[in-house]
């Protein structure tokens, strides 16, 4: 971690640990457990009121009891293209789900798909912006970053309800 501003907290979850950063005022980051390490396992602890509210929440959804969130995000860390994306994730709502042609569309960049791809994958704040909504548009998981990958997707779109292909 680089500021003394910066806080951090690990949960638990059914997906693996999560580690969410955050500044001030908003959240920066959401790493997702891969084969047991976390990108700032070596750093402690130092929640923040807005992390303990980010992990109360995140709970609550693996619980099935939250289909919102309603936490401060911070987006701009990212090119303006992949920012346009980010902010179309946000509009996605719990069970709803859009092609990565449709996305693409959407933010006014029809025939992008593959650049989507790109930018959805390096969404720094995963779950609380719902990249895993994003599907090839035969229905099918083309990919996942975060977490063990392809698995960690389908468990969330399962968790939603939302129906998916997994080859």
């Amino acid at each position: 971690m680089t500021t003394s501003e910066t806080s951090l907290i690990r949960v638990a979850s059914p997906i693996g640990r999560l580690e969410i950063t955050a500044d001030t005022t908003g959240i920066l980051a959401l790493s997702i457990e891969r084969e047991g390490m976390l990108p700032l396992d070596a750093f402690p602890e130092s929640p923040s009121p807005v992390l303990r509210l980010a992990a109360t929440q995140l709970g609550e959804y693996f619980a099935g009891r939250r289909t919102t969130f309603d936490l401060p995000v911070h987006l701009e860390h990212g090119t303006a293209f992949q920012q346009s994306v980010w902010h179309g994730l946000q509009r996605l709502r719990f069970g709803e789900v859009v092609s990565y042609g449709d996305l693409g569309a959407s933010i006014g960049r029809p025939g992008s798909g593959r650049a989507i791809g790109g930018a959805v994958g390096a969404n720094p704040v995963p779950i609380i912006v719902a990249c895993h909504r994003v599907l090839a548009s035969s229905g099918r998981i083309t990919g996942y970053s975060a977490g063990a990958g392809i698995p960690t997707k389908a468990w969330l779109l399962a968790l939603e309800g939302i129906a998916h292909r997994y080859e």
